[in-house]
């Protein structure tokens, strides 16, 4: 079999494209490239053909599936899934990277003097002349990074065991962090999973986030918030405040009359877009610090105050 293309990459989604997202770049690109409007051109009428037979795998959920597990092998007429899953297994347990975690344990169960039998049935006789082409298996990461690094984005270090015939090999990769990403994310580093079987192409990393919470930010989507302290002279008269931000300080106007719980938000200043759009904005929520100790002249300056305050207070609380 002629070496196939990524199914993906000739529609041009990305491995995690859903099925709107996969139709749409596939009438786009059929359209382009139909032989009726392309009368002659040989190259179009192929790129048609193949972009026909990316749709016909990548539309089908099952195909997708084998697709993404086997790579271009599933492809071949009489594909059995679940005999190359016992065929990636038995070599798995030759060369110690089994999916289990005890490698061992698949060379005491697994007869080796078996496997011409196991893969004479793989493809019918296509074993015998061609040989096994296999996708190596999608290896999984753990990241932690810092709130500010998360909402930031930059590069991080992450060093590896991936399993090879010859044991596991250690490679230290270098990890794009996108500006945004939150804890659950996972990125895909192509290429970066266990080595394939017979020449086959190595599956991918798939690296899982966790973002440790940070001291005083918290985030809601693009938006961040943090609780800022105001004095009681400062939500009565209103002023100018710092409060701090991913750029450094900034400067927030309190309006007079402010109350505890009033969030005030500076436009801009949140989370940067991953997509080139704008920045998510920044929350200050007020929380008004009454002091614990005055004294008699500042007692006196209270009771003044009083005169201004609404003496039906917490008439809403029993009506």
């Amino acid at each position: 079999m002629a070496e196939a293309k990524n199914l993906y990459e000739t529609l041009g989604v990305a491995r995690d494209a859903d099925r709107d997202a996969i139709r749409k770049a596939y009438r786009k690109l059929a359209r382009q490239n139909h032989p009726d409007l392309n009368p002659g051109d040989k190259a179009a009428e192929q790129r048609f053909k193949e972009i026909s037979k990316a749709w016909e795998v990548l539309e089908d959920a099952e195909k997708r599936r084998n697709y993404d597990e086997f790579g271009e092998i599933s492809l071949e007429v009489g594909f059995d899934p679940e005999k190359a899953r016992q065929a990636r297994e038995a070599f798995g347990a030759r060369f110690g990277f089994g999916s289990s975690g005890d490698p061992a344990s698949h060379a005491q169960e697994f007869h080796f003097g078996d496997i011409d039998d196991l893969l004479g049935g793989f493809f019918g006789n296509r074993a015998e002349g061609g040989g096994l082409r296999l996708r190596g298996q999608d290896l999984e990461a753990a990241l932690e990074l810092e709130f500010l690094e998360a909402v930031r984005g930059g590069e991080r270090r992450l060093t590896i065991a991936r399993p090879t015939p010859n044991g596991p090999e250690s490679e230290t990769l270098t990890v794009k962090i996108p500006p945004g990403v939150s804890t659950g994310e996972r990125l895909r580093l192509a290429g970066k999973g266990a080595p394939g079987i017979g020449g086959g192409p190595p599956g991918d990393l798939h690296v899982r986030l966790r973002v440790r919470p940070h001291r005083f930010f918290r985030r809601e989507g693009k938006d961040l918030e943090l609780d800022l302290p105001v004095s009681v002279r400062e939500a009565i008269l209103g002023g100018r405040v710092e409060v701090p931000t991913l750029d450094g300080r900034a400067t927030l106007t309190i309006p007079p009359g402010t109350q505890s719980g009033t969030r005030l938000r500076m436009r801009g200043k949140g989370v940067p877009s991953r997509r080139g759009g704008g920045a998510g904005d920044l929350l200050a929520r007020v929380q008004i610090r009454v002091p614990r100790e005055i004294d008699d002249e500042a007692k006196a300056a209270l009771d003044t105050l009083g005169r201004f305050e609404d003496p039906d207070l917490r008439k809403g609380l029993f009506s």
